[in-house]
């Protein structure tokens, strides 16, 4: 699912989006070093990735958080369980858009960085509802920008992912696999196998054949640095 290569056409929904996110953040863990923080970490889905000192998972604390036992510490939703400047680099990703106080949760990143530590964040754009009741915003790329500004990081490099054809055939598999998520099993792998394989090949025909649009994409990628 996080990793797709090219089997992940055949059987993943969500072979374009997860494609580009996996290689956009492998492409920028290369600046990320020391001990890091991976906040909102889920399952650490992307933890292969960062050759750094200390890794550690932070989550909200829930039921179903603890349950996974994967995260190594948890936090109210307010302020992190950590003193001021301990780490070196922050991961957060895919999970601003679930923070209903971005100032109060980017400012707690903030802090418990060291002095020009780093920050890799991930966000959607152009994407359906997700994680219901706890969807809450999608963030342009001048909104993104100014929040991270405000809230005492400078952006060093800012990407779009799936700013090409592709992003037509991706939010069509989306749908077909929220409208299909009921179905039995059987035809629902068939379905996968056959109309949603053939959405992603086309879609990566169209990606790289038609002109791109910076301005219609699906998720961005932020690389920042601390420097207040």
């Amino acid at each position: 699912m996080f990793y797709p290569n090219y089997i992940g056409i055949f059987i993943n929904p969500f072979y374009l989006a997860r494609k580009n996110l996996a290689d956009a953040i492998y492409k920028l863990s290369i600046g990320i070093s020391g001990s890091l923080i991976d906040v909102g970490c889920g399952t650490k889905p992307y933890r292969k990735y960062f050759k750094v000192d200390c890794y550690r998972g932070l989550d909200i604390d829930s039921v179903e958080a603890r349950k996974k036992a994967i995260a190594d510490d948890f936090y109210d939703g307010f302020s992190f369980p950590y003193q001021d400047e301990i780490f070196d680099s922050a991961l957060c990703n895919q999970v601003l858009e679930h923070v209903f106080n971005p100032d109060n949760f980017l400012s707690e990143i903030n802090r418990v960085l060291r002095p020009s530590g780093k920050l890799l964040l991930t966000v959607p754009f152009v994407w359906d509802e997700h994680e219901q009741p706890y969807d809450y915003a999608r963030y342009s790329s001048f909104g993104l920008r100014t929040l991270l500004e405000n809230n005492g990081f400078r952006v060093i490099t800012q990407l779009k992912l799936g700013a090409d054809a592709s992003i037509i055939f991706q939010i069509a598999n989306a749908y077909l696999y929220k409208v299909t998520l009921n179905w039995p099993k059987i035809p629902k792998l068939f379905f996968t196998f056959t109309i949603m394989a053939a959405i992603n090949l086309f879609g990566i025909i169209a990606g790289r054949l038609l002109p791109n649009n910076p301005d219609l994409f699906l998720d961005q990628v932020i690389y920042a640095e601390k420097v207040l």
